[in-house]
């Protein structure tokens, strides 16, 4: 029987598995190696788009909880003044009381409580200037379409909305379009403006806040214009300055902190929602992004083994070559 050696199929079947196995070892180890299970487009494009439009997703809700998280701390930062404006204000109340109620005061022990009694008005003239990152955080004046300061209109205690001040974060994806929560800018220096004839009243009615008259008293002072009109002067001695508008005054600044504790409330359920919403986004990228370390793992030992075997199949292959060679000698 003649022996004819025509093209070795057997060399070509066994490099073909061999390439075969060793690009499925190569896309193991980098699928191992990344933790992903798309390593490039054509592995899965209809999952890779997917995975892109949650990625945004998640990215959107990370700018959200910034946002939140700056609101908290605007609310949390007005907090702690109204709390130290309350403090002051029963100082002054406390002041009052030592200098006007007890007979034993010499006339300058009075001029000496009443000297604390006039910075503490200027202290609080100063904070109601605060500002966090630049925002005011008390409305003295309502605000204009534009941003700018309508100092024309000053903003009232329980006043009408035209004239609240408010600041808007938005909680959601979503953007301008979606959900938000309205902070308020207390209107600080309305609160602390009370009408000695008209305890009842939380509010000077349409008046502008500060003191001038025999009945409204501003328990603020600013040291940076002439003491005069909304800006006038009082002392512990001054006509009709009863315990009662420090009382009112002080109910005044509770109902801004409850205010602003409705704000932060709804600030920290948002945040929360925001953290659980991003949670299950990133779970949800990882159901059908990230690699399965098991059966990958699994993968990459077949895939080394048959490659393996595959090499060595071409090397036998290879070597019928020789044997047919043997022969022609």
């Amino acid at each position: 029987m003649p022996l004819t050696v025509s093209n070795n199929s057997a060399v070509a079947s066994a490099s073909y598995y061999l390439d075969k196995n060793q690009k499925a070892l190569q896309m193991s180890i980098k699928r191992l190696a990344s933790g992903k299970r798309i390593i490039s487009p054509n592995d899965d494009p209809g999952t890779l788009s997917v995975v892109m439009k949650l990625n945004a997703a998640v990215n959107r809700l990370a700018g959200a909880k910034n946002n939140v998280q700056n609101g908290v701390s605007f609310v949390e930062i007005q907090d702690g003044m109204l709390e130290t404006i309350g403090r002051i204000v029963g100082r002054m109340a406390e002041l009052k009381g030592m200098a006007t109620q007890d007979p034993m005061k010499s006339s300058q022990d009075v001029e000496s409580y009443n000297n604390e009694f006039v910075d503490l008005q200027k202290q609080m003239f100063d904070i109601s200037k605060s500002t966090f990152n630049g925002v005011s955080l008390f409305a003295n004046y309502a605000t204009k379409a534009d941003g700018s300061v309508d100092t024309s209109t000053q903003t009232l205690f329980k006043g009408s909305t035209s004239a609240d001040n408010t600041i808007d974060i938005f909680t959601s994806s979503e953007g301008s379009s979606g959900t938000k929560v309205s902070l308020y800018k207390s209107a600080l220096l309305s609160a602390l403006t009370i009408d000695a004839a008209n305890l009842s009243q939380a509010q000077v009615g349409a008046s502008a806040w500060g003191g001038g008259t025999t009945t409204v008293f501003g328990l603020f002072r600013d040291n940076s214009t002439a003491l005069t009109g909304n800006y006038a002067e009082i002392s512990l001695n001054t006509t009709g300055l009863s315990m009662g508008v420090f009382e009112q005054a002080v109910a005044n600044i509770a109902y801004l902190r409850a205010q602003t504790g409705g704000g932060m409330s709804r600030l920290n359920f948002a945040a929360e929602s925001l953290s659980s919403m991003e949670t299950n986004m990133r779970a949800a990228i990882g159901r059908v992004e990230d690699v399965d370390i098991a059966a990958e793992s699994a993968n990459l030992a077949k895939y080394s083994i048959l490659t393996q075997a595959s090499a060595a199949m071409v090397a036998q292959a290879n070597s019928t070559n020789d044997v047919a060679l043997m022969l022609l000698r």
